[in-house]
Formats: structure tokens, C-alpha cells, sequence
């Protein structure tokens, strides 16, 4: 396990998650994690390959965004069913469930006021939400969810979610970290990379086959 330390010279380079989630688990054998500049396509024969992306904010310039039709609200446990339905309807291959929603508060890096909802102000529609977490030990704000339903996408929803987020942490959190599939169709890092992350970090998540 590298040192905390080593981990803030290059967050998104040297781990493939965050700090705080590699002290707490254990790669199973069948398993293998590669940064791209250690990965060679010899090691396909015997493995599958899910290639994520991970990129870094420093929280010093937050882009300011303006729209007048949605208003962001703080999510409470009262919304986990409309956090649940807006990720369940957000994707095709993904699913979760409301104990897995609810799982996520009991982690050493829940932030109550990470957890946010995105409204539409005419019709009261939740459209979309964002979940993010804090390690305090890092400073690290670490965005999880980021979810706008298909049909409200194109009105800048994600970058005033994510944005948000930076607002809320910007003078506790030192810099924030995302990552996600390189061969997501939604294309989620081109809205991260609008909100001002930076970074050419790809991790290979092998499998055996």
C-alpha cells in the first residue's frame, strides 16, 4: 500500500481509486489493476479489459454556471427513491437498489451535503442528482454519482451538479478526483473535462478469464 503522501504527489496516477477506499479493500487473485503505461495487449489472452478513465480538479477555478429552469436542492434520506430511480433510469447497464443507496451513507466519507438533487422549477421534477464524498484525512472530494435523465441532457444540468459540488467543498477539500469508463456512450468525461478536470490517467481493470 503506497503512503498518503505518495498519493497526494499524484492522486489519479498512482491509484486507480481513492485513497481511502484502497486502505479498505482487497484486490481478489482473479483480478489485476494496470495503469496504462504498465499495460501490454499480450495480457488480453488471459484477461478481459475495462478501461476507466481518472482525472483531477484542483478546486482553483470553479467555471460558473447559469440556468434558470432548475434549481439544486440538498438531497435527505427521503429522496433515496428518487436518487435510486434517477440513476436506474439513467443507464441501460447499470442498476442499484435502494439498500445500496442507503449503504453509502455508512462509509467513513459520507457528507450529507454532498448528496444533491437537481429540480426542474415549473413542473417540481427531480431530473437529476449528484452524489460526492469527502475524505478529510486527504482533503480529497470524490465525485460518485452524476446522473440527468436522458430526456433533460443538454441543458448544462451535469456541469451546474457537478459545479455545485465544487462550490460546496471549495475552501475544505484541497482538490477533487472522478473516474469512469472510457466506453461510456453518455461520454461522462467530456463533461467532467468542461467543469475543469484535467489528467491522461487510464486504469485497466483485468479479469480472469
Amino acid at each position: 500500500m503506497i503512503t498518503l503522501t505518495e498519493y497526494l504527489n499524484n492522486p489519479c496516477g498512482t491509484l486507480s481509486i481513492p485513497y481511502w477506499k484502497a486502505k479498505n479493500i482487497t484486490i481478489p487473485p482473479e483480478m489485476k489493476i494496470l495503469h496504462d503505461k504498465d499495460f501490454s495487449a499480450e495480457i488480453l489472452s488471459d484477461y478481459t479489459d475495462e478501461k476507466y478513465f481518472r482525472l483531477y480538479h484542483n478546486l482553483k477555478e470553479i467555471p460558473r454556471v447559469i440556468t434558470n429552469d432548475f434549481e439544486i436542492t440538498t438531497a435527505s434520506r427521503k429522496n433515496i427513491n428518487s436518487i435510486v430511480q434517477i440513476i436506474n433510469d439513467s443507464y441501460t447497464d447499470i442498476s442499484v437498489n435502494k439498500e445500496l443507496i442507503k449503504s453509502y451513507t455508512k462509509t467513513p466519507v459520507y457528507n450529507a451535503a454532498l448528496w444533491i438533487m437537481v429540480k426542474e422549477k415549473s413542473t417540481g421534477k427531480y431530473v437529476g442528482c449528484g452524489m460526492a464524498d469527502f475524505d478529510v484525512e486527504a482533503k480529497e472530494l470524490i465525485l460518485e454519482w452524476i446522473q440527468v435523465l436522458p430526456q433533460y441532457r443538454g441543458n448544462k444540468i451535469g456541469q451546474l451538479i457537478v459545479t455545485e459540488l465544487f462550490c460546496r467543498m471549495k475552501d475544505v477539500a484541497d482538490f477533487a478526483t472522478v473516474s469512469g469508463k472510457v466506453d461510456n456512450l453518455t461520454n461522462p468525461e467530456a463533461l467532467y473535462r468542461k467543469c475543469g478536470f484535467v489528467g491522461n490517467d487510464v486504469w485497466h481493470i483485468l479479469h480472469k478469464k
